[in-house]
């Protein structure tokens, strides 16, 4: 090989991923990118177990183009891309990241994702694009239905045209939406901010909002026993983040934007901002900083400094008197909690098993392989199958543990692991908030106790 045809790992013009930036939407540079790293990951090969993305491009490397990155064709890269479906677990195991300081600043994830916002740029959405892309929007719609979208959405003829026009496989079990949003309840429940002087404030998430407020319930009720001052921010819309799985940038800018406004007023007094979904937290705290219109830069960057997973912030005061020991009831037993990869991707740690912990009579068996869902990812007739094939290791794992109680910080993990593994985990907060009841567990915690 000539030393001219020789690929540089190092980063070249092609590298950006801040689309105020020109070359950022340059095909030419982002070709020069997609090069190069797929030439790093044909070397390195340590993320062929996860999703099909690699799969796929080292079968091509290996079966057909001799190894030759270069040869793949832009048809060949779409069917590569495509599968990706943002789990970041490739960019938690990459030595060569930003994250690790390498000098190849390779970062898998977000060359995907400028890649779909090119292509979305210049092709725009496809209608089942749009809807799934829009939960806050069949939040509103199936409460505006009654309930008919919950009994369609167990109606055989109802899946079978759900599947022909948005393309949701007609088996996927579909989470229920709330007769009452979260937010109404809040507003009925006085715990609506009318000031900004409070200590932390609670972004629900969307699934919260329209599918399951009582998450939303359980995480303040246990945030007020310890002594947390947390309220709500009406208006509060999606994190955006179904929308940038589809790389459609200005959707994003705008929920940005809208909920950064909201935001903001809180954080400038001192106020932490209170995730439940990791999925949403990794958003505020890791992408908005970098995919916000510049005039909301400052923002985005003052609100990511104060956002906090619910686990996260309720494990940063445990030395503080305040911290409520004080359980009523125990599970007693095994609890399986399963490590969302949003979660792993923050590099956190993982606060909710530490809490968990602190419930007597409970032991921890940890499982951190992906589920599968990811997103929008297994509800469509292309991810269905794949999903549950790449979660089946966490599945069994799961099942093998043998344990009183599964857990999870993600909801759409939780319907994951309800589907297919036969058993629906619950969130950390809600195992939290039923083990300070005297009517949560049905074992009691002996009132001698070392409450250290």
């Amino acid at each position: 090989m000539d030393r001219n045809d020789i690929i540089s790992h190092q980063p070249g013009d092609g590298l950006c991923y801040d689309p105020t930036q020109p070359e950022y939407w340059s095909l030419e540079a982002l070709r020069e990118e997609i090069v190069r790293i797929f030439e790093i990951c044909h070397g390195c090969r340590l993320c062929f177990k996860y999703c099909d993305t690699f799969v796929e491009l080292f079968a091509l490397l290996d079966k057909k183009h001799d190894g030759d990155v270069r040869r793949i064709s832009a048809a060949e890269t779409e069917q590569v891309l495509a599968h990706c479906f943002q789990c970041k677990l490739c960019d938690v195991q990459c030595p060569y990241s930003p994250r690790e300081n390498h000098s190849y600043q390779l970062d898998f994830p977000h060359l995907v994702h400028r890649y779909r916002a090119i292509r979305t740029k210049q092709k725009g959405l496809s209608f089942q694009e749009k809807i799934l892309t829009d939960p806050d929007r069949a939040g509103h719609l199936a409460r505006a239905s009654l309930g008919l979208a919950n009994l369609g959405n167990r109606v055989k003829l109802q899946r079978w045209l759900l599947e022909k026009t948005l393309g949701v496989h007609r088996h996927k079990l579909l989470p229920d939406f709330a007769r009452t949003s979260f937010a109404s309840w809040a507003a009925r429940s006085g715990r609506l901010a009318t000031t900004a002087d409070c200590e932390a404030v609670l972004f629900q998430t969307c699934f919260v909002q329209h599918n399951q407020p009582q998450i939303g319930k359980d995480t303040l009720a246990v945030l007020e026993l310890n002594g947390v001052n947390v309220k709500c921010v009406p208006d509060l819309r999606c994190c955006g983040m179904p929308a940038w799985e589809k790389g459609d940038l200005a959707r994003v800018r705008e929920q940005a934007s809208h909920n950064l406004r909201l935001l903001l007023p809180f954080v400038e007094q001192g106020a932490k901002v209170i995730v439940i979904n990791p999925t949403c937290s990794l958003m505020l705290r890791r992408e908005y900083p970098t995919l916000v219109a510049p005039e909301d830069r400052d923002a985005a960057g003052q609100v990511a400094a104060a956002v906090m997973d619910a686990g996260e912030f309720l494990w940063s005061i445990r030395h503080q008197q305040r911290f409520n020991t004080r359980f009523l009831t125990t599970p007693n037993g095994v609890v399986c909690y399963h490590v969302p990869c949003h979660l792993r991707a923050q590099a956190i740690g993982f606060p909710a098993k530490d809490l968990l912990k602190k419930i007597p009579g409970v032991k921890l068996v940890l499982v951190q392989e992906c589920c599968g869902h990811d997103g929008t990812y297994a509800m469509t007739v292309d991810g269905f199958e794949a999903s549950r094939r790449i979660g089946r290791k966490a599945f069994t794992a799961m099942q093998d543990a043998e344990a009183v109680l599964w857990a999870t910080d993600c909801p759409l993990a939780s319907l994951q692991f309800k589907q297919h593994a036969g058993r629906q985990p619950l969130h950390p907060m809600s195992i939290l908030a039923r083990a300070y009841r005297s009517d949560g567990f049905p074992e009691s915690v002996p009132d001698d106790r070392d409450m250290g």
